[in-house]
């Protein structure tokens, strides 16, 4: 009688206004509702990937010329498009559309391909991850001693030394991340990825009219070639070697951000599916930067030919007009606020969500505290294990930063480490496993040459890296003032 009472009771229960409005805040697997849309991912992916890479690009170009520069730029863009159809495809296991969901990169390789390749997975992830943010600390600084530089030259003339250390300015930019550091998950992000897509577009935008103008004078006359620099003239035989393996990794970099792909994914609405959706952002996304990257790589390259500056924009000078490189230097280091954050929001997400799974009594890493803010009249959910680890984590990667302020070789390095494993060779076995392709069938052999030729590339690209590397490491004290 007493089941029978509660078969009743069960098959009569009515949902409460209270409870069904919590339900429609809820996922069907219990997580906050998503709210994303191919707008706000494509706005993510343009803010992961039209970052500090875009301002290599002329550099990258006049190491290897009008042929072959181009063509690995549309190489890379459609090899980066194509893994990343494959990948968004493995956020649901085993069925693309109704499978269980992946919350990120790592999730996904561990549902998929488990044991040891998930380890490794999580490897080179997470430290591209943390290289990507010294890298954006070092061009943020750059771009505001270019500003300051600038206006020091207008005021006291050209003659004047303008030296400025780029270290107070890493110190600020860490301030500043501290702060943003505190939002606390990807879902919160999309009004700084909107601010930062929009900045990328403006100091892109700034570059191309600056390169068109100076391509346009009556004056201009600059040295290019279909081979990019001269061996014997600009650099000897094994520096062309080196600096285009050191080119070849910055475009691959310039592309990177698979390694966030699921991360966006994860907040996109499940209706229409989030495959599909974040195909079409991927496509809005990629289309954009590339031709972002096209124009500004080869029009970078017209206006300063083999003598093409690691950055493009402040390549320029600091004549006029003055104040519109200072204003698309303060774009780049807005964007970079706004990148830093994408690009470390996982490795915030990973730490503390193993920490919780560790440790799921400590009330330091779950208790969350309410804080009233009197401006905004609303409440903020102070977390003091999120507060004290983030906050280590921007001032650890700033101190590196500061240690070692290589722009350009810097970059090569990480797009190099990072473009195999995260970009062609995961999304390429979960793939070939979730489609159960078989063994030596037409796809899968294209498939494995495809991962095959990229792990070339990067092993080459990171060699170039890390010559480079070295040959700064061999002239640089480090916290001394850069002129």
């Amino acid at each position: 009688m007493a089941g029978g009472d509660q078969y009743q009771k069960n098959s009569m229960y009515i949902e409460t206004p209270a409870e069904a409005s919590k339900n429609d805040m809820l996922d069907d697997d219990g997580r906050a509702k998503r709210t994303g849309t191919w707008v706000t991912a494509s706005a993510h992916i343009i803010t992961a990937v039209i970052g500090s890479g875009v301002l290599s690009l002329a550099w990258a170009i006049a190491q290897m010329g009008w042929v072959a520069g181009p063509a690995v730029l549309m190489a890379f863009s459609f090899i980066t498009y194509f893994t990343s159809t494959l990948l968004v495809d493995c956020y649901r296991f085993p069925d693309p559309v109704h499978g269980k969901r992946n919350y990120t990169y790592s999730m996904v390789v561990r549902s998929i391909l488990g044991g040891r390749k998930f380890q490794l997975c999580g490897l080179a992830q997470y430290v591209n991850l943390v290289g990507v943010t010294i890298g954006y600390t070092i061009t943020a600084s750059i771009s505001i001693v270019a500003v300051k530089r600038s206006n020091c030259f207008h005021k006291h003339g050209h003659q004047a030394k303008c030296n400025i250390s780029n270290y107070p300015y890493m110190i600020i930019f860490a301030c500043i991340q501290i702060v943003l550091s505190q939002i606390p998950n990807f879902h919160k992000l999309s009004w700084l990825s909107i601010l930062a897509a929009i900045m990328s577009f403006a100091y892109s935008s700034i570059g191309l009219g600056l390169s068109i103008a100076k391509v346009a004078e009556g004056n201009h006359h600059v040295q290019t070639s279909l081979t990019g620099v001269q061996v014997g003239v600009d650099v000897s035989a094994s520096e062309k070697v080196w600096r285009t393996f050191q080119a070849i990794g910055d475009i691959a970099f310039a592309y990177a951000f698979s390694n966030v792909l699921i991360e966006i994914q994860d907040t996109l609405k499940s209706s229409p599916p989030e495959n599909r959706v974040m195909k079409r952002a991927s496509l809005i996304g990629i289309m954009t930067t590339t031709l972002f990257y096209v124009l500004c790589g080869t029009l970078g390259y017209a206006a300063f030919g083999n003598d093409a500056p690691g950055n493009f924009l402040t390549g320029f000078g600091f004549y006029e007009p003055f104040w519109l490189i200072d204003f698309a230097n303060v774009c780049i280091a807005v964007h970079l606020i706004g990148a830093y954050q994408v690009f470390c929001q996982p490795i915030f997400g990973f730490v503390e969500s193993m920490s919780k799974e560790r440790w799921p009594e400590s009330k330091l890493i779950t208790g969350e505290h309410a804080v009233k803010i009197p401006i905004s009249a609303g409440t903020y959910y102070l977390n003091f294990f999120r507060l004290f680890w983030r906050t280590a984590y921007v001032i650890i990667t700033a101190v590196i930063a500061m240690i070692f302020p290589f722009f350009n070789d810097f970059l090569g390095l990480i797009g190099s480490l990072s473009f195999w494993p995260l970009t062609v060779y995961f999304p390429i076995e979960m793939y070939i496993k979730q489609s159960q392709i078989q063994r030596g069938s037409f796809t899968w052999i294209w498939l494995k040459i495809l991962s095959w030729v990229c792990l070339v590339v990067s092993i080459i690209s990171a060699a170039g890296s890390i010559q480079g590397l070295c040959q700064d490491l061999k002239k640089y004290q480090p916290f001394q003032a850069q002129q």
